[in-house]
């Protein structure tokens, strides 16, 4: 079964730099007021079209202001949002959703099944752009009926709704977006989210102001100024000088010296992002025993250790403890002596090694040129001579997708919705724009578990595919990377385990 699937642009940027120096002047919330130092700019206010509605770094601005369809809680579990009910028929040929009755839109008109129906129609339409159309395509003519919405399956996705908790599953106004047209949206966006936009100065800052009329529930802090910080030495200084009183994704070794300071605390929580190393079916990595050994010989445990200075969690498969198909029965050992004697067997050593190319970003995750680093070193212990190769993230996602990516290439990989398709399967699957290693004996297994209509057998399935991929080697998974938020001991912050930072989870403490 062919598909044509796109995956996630854009991930978290790196985290990287030295701290500013100075006496420390911790921030005091004032009521009400919140200041946030954020680590990307926001592009774009449209959330369902052009590259940024798929950039996960700056979907906690667009749930500012946005409801996604089905609400997802930090645990990742998802929970009614402006649907309220949702599901399909026995056969899984038609899906029935229930609105949330009683929500308004920003400029106080009525939310409406209409606004769902369109919303997700215009979604599932090439012509609109959105890069997850072939997710929304899936299901069409749609019947409203008080506050139910019934719709046909065109081909069964299993992962239809967890789409609307992940990228581009918003909701956006139909008749004020009809009125007003793509340009006046960008210019006044409103949605039915916690957070109105009450000023925005793009590639500065982003003022909002708390939705009075919040279905859920108005948020605690009456107004709230993102600031855009891309550079983590600054984000450093927000915090430590005062002048905001929440920031994230800074170096680890400045997060422990910051929540050691008076007036300032930490969250630091495993998040739904992976470090890998991608392999590509060619040159030396069409040897077993090569890639075995490649993934042997690298101590993940000494990377979260030395590098990472405790943070994140090692993983032997592209499924953290969160994903539904998790299994952790799958380990891969780390066994140097063992690598030997593979390589030994096709013929290398540390005298006569193997040689490769290893491709890597540096400075777009925390330590991703320093891990690569390290595992080169590791890796010609045993007798694997890899030469390092430095590119920006954007050369990588158009090697990826012609297929022209080195033999190993690092990257980082986020799911928030914790499905295997969207990790997995996208990373791995052949036909997928997004994987590097294709090969038809991986596809033959792979392919099947698309449109499989079983949950328990398609979680079995993909389980299955996770155990053959670690022990043939055609991926080498590294980490489950942690997220370091610092904030004033004046905010209570709950983080999301989608990496999402969320004003509308903060409260004065």
């Amino acid at each position: 079964m062919k598909i044509n699937r796109r995956e996630l642009l854009g991930y978290s940027a790196a985290a990287l730099g030295v701290a500013a120096i100075g006496l420390p002047k911790i921030a005091k919330a004032a009521a009400g007021e919140l200041t946030i130092a954020y680590n990307v700019n926001l592009p774009s206010w449209d959330p369902t079209t052009g590259p940024s509605a798929v950039n996960p770094t700056i979907q906690g601005l667009y749930q500012s202001v946005f409801d996604q369809i089905v609400s997802q809680k930090p645990d990742l579990s998802f929970a009614p949002g402006l649907l309220t009910e949702w599901g399909w028929n026995d056969d899984r040929t038609k899906v029935t959703m229930t609105v949330r009755e009683g929500v308004k839109w920003h400029d106080g008109s009525p939310f409406t099944p209409e606004d769902v129906v369109w919303s997700l129609q215009r979604a599932g339409d090439e012509k609109t752009g959105n890069p997850i159309q072939f997710v929304w395509k899936n299901v069409n003519n749609f019947k409203i009926d008080g506050n139910k919405i019934t719709g046909d399956v065109v081909q069964f996705d299993p992962v239809y709704f967890k789409w609307m908790s992940f990228l581009t599953g918003y909701i956006l106004p139909k008749a004020y977006y009809e009125k007003v047209g793509a340009e006046g949206f960008e210019k006044a966006p409103i949605g039915t989210g916690p957070y109105m936009v009450e000023k925005f100065e793009r590639n500065a800052f982003l003022r909002l102001k708390a939705n009075p009329n919040y279905w859920g529930g108005k948020p605690a802090f009456e107004n709230v100024t993102i600031k855009f910080v891309t550079d983590a030495a600054s984000r450093v200084a927000e915090i430590e000088s005062g002048s905001s009183q929440v920031t994230l994704e800074i170096p680890y070794e400045e997060y422990d010296r910051l929540i050691a300071k008076d007036g300032l605390a930490g969250s630091i929580k495993n998040v739904s992002d992976i470090g890998m190393i991608f392999f590509n079916n060619k040159d030396a990595m069409l040897d077993k025993n090569v890639r075995q050994a490649a993934v042997m010989a690298v101590d993940k445990e000494l990377l979260v250790k030395r590098l990472l200075r405790g943070y994140g969690q090692p993983i032997d498969t592209l499924e953290t403890p969160e994903y539904a198909a998790y299994d952790p029965s799958i380990k891969v050992e780390h066994n140097p002596e063992k690598a030997k004697k593979l390589l030994a067997a096709s013929g290398y050593s540390t005298k006569k090694p193997a040689k490769f190319t290893i491709q890597t970003t540096k400075g777009f995750k925390p330590k991703d040129y320093e891990m690569v680093q390290a595992i080169v070193g590791m890796w010609r212990k045993v007798g694997i001579e890899a030469e390092i190769e430095v590119y920006e993230i954007a050369k990588h996602y158009e090697l990826r997708a012609a297929h022209k990516l080195a033999p190993a290439a690092f990257y980082n990989w986020g799911n928030s919705i914790g499905d295997p398709t969207t990790s997995t399967g996208f990373a791995m699957f052949g036909p997928s724009p997004h994987s590097s290693w294709k090969t038809d004996d991986l596809d033959a297994k792979i392919g099947p578990l698309w449109g499989e209509k079983d949950e328990a057998k398609r979680i079995a399935g993909w389980k299955a595919v996770d155990k053959y991929i670690a022990e043939e080697a055609y991926v080498l998974p590294l980490i489950q990377y942690a997220q370091p938020i610092v904030h004033s001991k004046k905010v209570n912050v709950v983080q999301h385990i989608s990496g999402a930072l969320l004003p509308a989870l903060m409260t004065p403490a």
